[in-house]
């Protein structure tokens, strides 16, 4: 399948009507892996929900919820004159959403542990929320370094 977008610079190639069902759900992960992060950019966003501080914290909660994480904390901060971040502590990882009203643009990543999480979809939830009409999505694997996967966690 091809990735739903090319690299960012120096052409993004964008397509006129990108759909964020295009974002491909990995159902889960092996042994070898930690678990997944996904790098979502949002363009051409809605101006107004990326400098709505309660939104944002309404759409990282939902996004949460919907990959199936567990929410631990939640902390957004509001800059003037513009653009707002959010940083989710989660029991798997984290979420984090740092907007730039100015120009349409989010930048967001999602990083869950675990074979019951499924990052993708609070993703397609995100793109969804922003309004965005164009976007960039990276899928990376942590994966387990060989020099370690003989060693055993100490309880």
């Amino acid at each position: 399948m091809e990735p739903f977008f090319p690299e960012l610079h120096p052409n993004p190639g964008w397509h006129e009507a990108c759909n964020s069902d295009d974002i491909e759900t990995v159902d889960t992960i092996s042994s070898e892996n930690i678990g997944r992060h996904c790098i979502l950019e949002l363009y051409k966003c809605d101006h107004a929900k990326l400098n709505d501080e309660a939104f944002i914290r309404t759409t990282i909660t939902s996004s949460a919820k919907i990959a199936g994480a567990t929410l631990i904390n939640l902390v957004t901060h509001s800059f003037k004159p513009q653009g707002v971040t959010g940083l989710a502590l989660l029991a798997e990882s984290h979420i984090s959403i740092h907007t730039w009203p100015e120009i349409g643009y989010a930048a967001i990543d999602v990083f869950t542990c675990g074979d019951h999480t499924m990052p993708e979809k609070a993703c397609k939830l995100l793109s969804k929320d922003f309004s965005a009409k164009h976007f960039s999505f990276k899928n990376i694997t942590r994966e387990i370094p060989k020099e370690i996967k003989t060693l055993h966690r100490e309880s």
